[in-house]
């Protein structure tokens, strides 16, 4: 069994809980986990925003005029972030970790058992109750079963 799930959203202790409680019901079965990867660009975007926060950061406590550097007058909101460096990298900092955050969490919950998936808290929206997944689990290792005893069915 495969799950996969968002560590940003914080379902880590869900998947340890989850593996606990398999693990007394069904000691056969070996659970493994991992991250789900954010859709599309979003991981791509999270690492850019990270470097461009990292280097801004670096920029101001170095106190580098980057227009005076390309020959342009200093803006009086450049020069501000300038004077109050603290307050600048504080925010910087923390309005970049939100928007990597976002970015970054899928709310994913994707349980697959033998490459089939069972359950998705993608498309259901919510985490299944453990008695609903000992039912998934019978239903699949019943159905499983009855291919294993007809020897004539093709895989």
């Amino acid at each position: 069994m495969t799950v996969l799930y968002c560590y940003s959203c914080g379902y880590r202790k869900a998947f340890e809980d989850y593996v606990n409680i398999l693990a007394d019901k069904y000691p056969q079965i070996t659970v493994t986990g991992g991250n789900y990867d954010p859709p599309g660009m979003n991981m791509y975007f999270s690492k850019l925003i990270f470097a461009v926060k990292i280097l801004l950061i670096v920029v101001i406590v170095s106190s580098f005029d980057i227009f005076g550097s390309f020959g342009q007058a200093t803006p009086s909101w450049w020069r501000h972030l300038l004077e109050n460096k603290l307050y600048a990298c504080m925010m910087i900092f923390f309005v970049g970790n939100m928007l990597e955050g976002q970015l970054v969490s899928s709310g994913a919950f994707e349980i697959s058992l033998n490459d089939v998936p069972v359950w998705s808290k993608l498309q259901t929206g919510r985490i299944p109750a453990p008695q609903e997944l000992f039912q998934i689990i019978d239903n699949q290792l019943q159905f499983s079963d009855k291919f294993q005893e007809n020897p004539d069915f093709v895989k």
